[in-house]
């Protein structure tokens, strides 16, 4: 897009930068031909203000697609010591997938077909679960072992590109989210927190999420409402009404006090960010222990284009908690197709037997 196209779009250059939050001045000095960042940022101001359609998004005007996901899981997941001693908590499984299979499997669900591992020390069992197992594919296909074959070469479709980038410290899922820069550039790209199990009882949350930023092409966060008294976990946003039934976040704030917060909306672990955060990401202060927190570059990119509020509609488990990782598993144990009915007569036996 040529910026005189994007002029005409809006009608003068003051109307352009208004709708973009910025000043007249700033717009002058982009180049005649925009980079794809100011395109998609132009495009996603019309299709807010009704000056272009979905249809003319995807024809002369086309903005790009959330193609990459990027997987923080470098963590140390001290809350599940001792088994994630030797083991990734990623790796835990609910029932029979781990935490990162769910995770790539909502992403692959949104169309997402490049994933993007954030790993540190004692991850290479992520690496080797999306890899082909060369050994035991063979033993199961020489026992004529089919189904158990389909599953495992079923985990990811071949034509998906796993990609592993190394933190070197942990500093903060902000610097986890920056170091795939070399790897996202400069395109829309999601965040996915494998903690966080979402069943979107029957759609890919993240599907959900893509498709508000196909309309919009705004950043999108992931919220739900928590518990006053546990907002001190949480980035807590503060929204309004948008437009379209939309969400605009007017403020973000990295865990308050209940008497601090302003809301109890949580952004909880879904995210889908444009590029320009990796600019912001590389200019914050970072914080305690000198670590990057992610929604301090969310808010200053907040300060130049709109960052929207996806309300999940499907039912969030908290694996990143024992609780939390324990509802999740009686829940998808109910309904696995294997064991589901025997474990549900299991489940009113022994509470029969509890009260």
């Amino acid at each position: 897009m040529r910026k005189l196209d994007a002029i005409q779009l809006f009608g003068t250059q003051s109307r352009l930068a208004a709708a973009l939050g910025l000043g007249r001045s700033a717009v002058s000095q982009w180049p005649d031909q925009l980079p794809q960042r100011h395109a998609d940022q132009v495009l996603g101001a019309a299709l807010r203000l009704g000056l272009l359609t979905a249809s003319d998004s995807k024809g002369e005007f086309a903005m790009q697609k959330v193609r990459k996901a990027v997987f923080p899981v470098a963590g140390m997941g001290t809350r599940f010591l001792p088994a994630t001693k030797a083991s990734p908590k990623e790796m835990m499984s609910v029932v029979d997938k781990p935490l990162i299979q769910y995770a790539v499997e909502e992403a692959l669900e949104a169309g997402i077909t490049e994933m993007v591992f954030i790993t540190g020390r004692n991850k290479r069992s992520i690496e080797d679960h999306f890899d082909k197992a060369y050994e035991l594919e063979n033993e199961l296909a020489a026992r004529g072992k089919r189904k158990l074959l389909d599953i495992l070469q079923s985990i990811i479709p071949k034509s998906v590109s796993c990609i592993y980038i190394r933190q070197p410290e942990a500093l903060g899922l902000g610097h986890a989210v920056l170091c795939a820069e070399p790897v996202v550039g400069d395109e829309p790209f999601a965040v996915i927190l494998a903690d966080d199990l979402i069943d979107g009882n029957g759609t890919s949350e993240m599907k959900r999420m893509v498709e508000v930023f196909g309309d919009t092409h705004c950043s999108v966060l992931g919220v739900e409402e928590v518990p006053p008294e546990d907002t001190g976990s949480y980035g807590i946003v503060e929204v309004q009404e948008g437009g379209n039934n939309r969400l605009k976040i007017s403020n973000i704030i990295e865990k308050p006090k209940p008497d601090e917060a302003p809301s109890n909306l949580a952004v909880v672990g879904r995210y889908i960010l444009t590029p320009r955060v990796f600019h912001h990401l590389q200019n914050v202060q970072p914080g305690k222990g000198g670590e990057i927190q992610l929604t301090d570059g969310i808010f200053a990119l907040m300060q130049e284009q709109h960052v929207l509020a996806h309300t999940l509609k499907g039912t969030r488990y908290d694996c990143g908690s024992k609780l939390g990782y324990l509802k999740a598993t009686m829940a998808y144990g109910l309904k696995h197709e294997e064991v589901g009915p025997e474990f549900s007569a299991y489940l009113k036996e022994f509470c029969g037997k509890v009260v």
